[in-house]
């Protein structure tokens, strides 16, 4: 398999939330044009409470014009560091602190088309210190659900986002080690 490099790239549109690249690419003689959308690095937080429920958010999707059920999370603003974006995230989705943090793993979003990653943390020791707040646009509702309740909501098709459950999976393999 060929290594195919940048040679080019164009931004063709820039928004907060990403910018569309069409990047020339080549490998020895050959080139071909890709698109690629540049979009900041994003974290997701499995907020666990003593009790053994997860703080699950419930928010409008705007993409499907439908509310999800998620755990919290979000992009990282511009040299913010993973932890304290996932420290961010969940204190403006769930209005809580976590004593403890711990990183369970990264995926891809969608490398097809997609340049950024997606980190997973679980937050223990959770204080709950005010109201989900969001980031100004988020219309937030909380909602505490056992963790042995999580494969079901999946199933059922209530948790459909993909990186969440992406994210519970790397969550309960993380358990599965611990």
């Amino acid at each position: 398999m060929r290594r195919w490099q940048p040679a080019a790239s164009e931004t063709l549109f820039h928004h907060r939330l990403f910018s569309l690249e069409r990047r020339r690419l080549e490998a020895g003689a050959d080139s071909r044009e890709a698109l690629v959308l540049a979009a900041p690095d994003w974290v997701n937080v499995v907020p666990l409470l003593d009790d053994g429920r997860v703080l699950l958010v419930r928010q409008w999707r705007y993409g499907i014009s439908a509310p999800t059920l998620e755990i919290p999370g979000g992009m990282l603003d511009d040299g913010e560091d993973e932890r304290a974006a996932v420290e961010r995230e969940l204190l403006e989705e769930t209005g809580h602190r976590a004593r403890s943090f711990e990183r369970v793993g990264m995926v891809h979003p969608n490398p097809a088309f997609l340049a950024n990653r997606c980190s997973t943390w679980v937050a223990t020791g959770l204080e709950r210190v005010g109201d989900p707040e969001g980031d100004g646009d988020e219309e937030i509702a909380l909602e505490a659900v056992p963790l042995a309740d999580l494969p079901a909501l999946i199933a059922r098709g209530e948790i459909t986002h993909a990186i969440v459950i992406a994210g519970l999976y790397l969550f309960e393999l993380h358990r599965r080690r611990a």
